[in-house]
Order: C-alpha cells, then structure tokens, then sequence
C-alpha cells in the first residue's frame, strides 16, 4: 500500500516554482533579477522534497514493517511540509515581483505555498496516528492517507499551473535554482527529518 503512496507523492509534489505576470522587455533584467533573487532560496527547499520523495519510494517493498513505513513517512511528510513553508517565505520576502499584478500573484503564491505545508504538517500527524500492530488497518489507514495526499497534490498543482506563465515564469525556469533536482542518494528509513540534501545531487533539467 505504501507503493501506492510512494507513487502519488512522486508524482503529484510541485517541484518547479514559477509565478506570472505581463512585463515590457526594457523591464527584462528587473524580472531577471528577481527571479534569481527567488530561486538561489527555492532550490534548497526542492532539494529537501525531492529526497522526501525518495525516501518514501525506497520505503515500499511489501515485506516493509508498518512501523518502519510510519517512521519514514512521518519524516518526509515533515520535511516536505517545513520546505514548503520556506518556499513561501522565499516568494514572500522577494517582494512583488515587477509586473501588472506582481503583488497580487505574489500573494496568491505565498497562500498557496503556506495552505501545502499546513497540508503536509496534517497528514504527518495522520501517519503518526496509525495503528501498526495491525498491518489490515494500517494498509487501510495509508490507503486514506494516499487518497488525501493525491487530492492536496492536485488541488495544489491547479492552483500553481495559474502561476506559471508570462515573463515571469520564463525568467524562473531558466534559473537553476527554480528546475527540479534530483536525489541521487535518498535517506535510509528512520533518517531524522534534517533536510540535508545529498552533496552527490545534481539539478536536472525542467521537463
């Protein structure tokens, strides 16, 4: 059952932040500059959920102990939760970003990115709640756990998908920052919700 958590968290975890906007081309390096500005903060967070990600998907083989796949999942549910708010203190003390209706898109990006890791910190406490001395009702509370995870990840995704377009959004996919990385080397289970992100982990380019 973890599997099919693993699946959804991999899947549906935001992990290119980009904000929109209209923008004359002399105001070009404006933007530019506060894009950079953005991403130098976002790209530790995206780290972070990415080995969530892993840590979780290394966590489901079908002989995993329901404590073992508890102890994992409540981490990374910590971690994603804690890189999200920090994503919308990223966005927040940047400042609006320069163009028709920064300020508004700003706003509406920190909301977004603050009502996620609340959502994250819930479902932390759901794991944590989990009967595991009974791998039926853990598999079946995991089972809700998946179908709440799903329904946060695309409700988040629609909200983000308004974000991202305009010159805005063009100047944040081209910083390295802002493109998703990749998790060369995930946490074992039971590893400490720390954050540190792995010194082998390469950014990858934006698909």
């Amino acid at each position: 059952m973890n599997k099919k958590l693993a699946a959804t968290l991999s899947g549906g975890a935001v992990l290119v932040l980009t904000l929109s906007g209209c923008s004359s081309d002399d105001n070009s390096d404006k933007v530019n500059d506060w894009a950079k500005k953005v991403c130098d903060q976002v790209q530790p967070q995206l780290q972070k959920i990415a080995n969530a990600n892993a840590a979780i998907q290394q966590q489901t083989a079908d002989n995993s102990k329901p404590a073992d796949v508890q102890k994992t999942d409540s981490a990374a549910f910590q971690q994603i939760s804690q890189a999200y708010k920090a994503l919308g203190a990223a966005v927040d003390s940047a400042g609006p970003p320069p163009v028709d209706g920064g300020e508004t898109t700003q706003k509406e990006a920190v909301k977004e990115l603050d009502a996620s890791s609340a959502a994250y910190a819930n479902l932390q406490k759901k794991v944590d709640a989990l009967e595991t001395k009974d791998q039926a009702k853990f598999a079946d509370g995991l089972k809700g756990i998946a179908d709440e995870l799903n329904k946060i990840s695309t409700s988040g995704d629609e909200a983000l998908k308004k974000l991202q377009s305009g010159e805005v959004g063009t100047a944040m996919a081209k910083q390295k920052g802002c493109q998703k990385p990749t998790a060369s080397a995930p946490p074992k289970a039971g590893t400490a919700p720390s954050g540190a992100t792995s010194p082998s982990a390469s950014p990858s380019k934006k698909s």
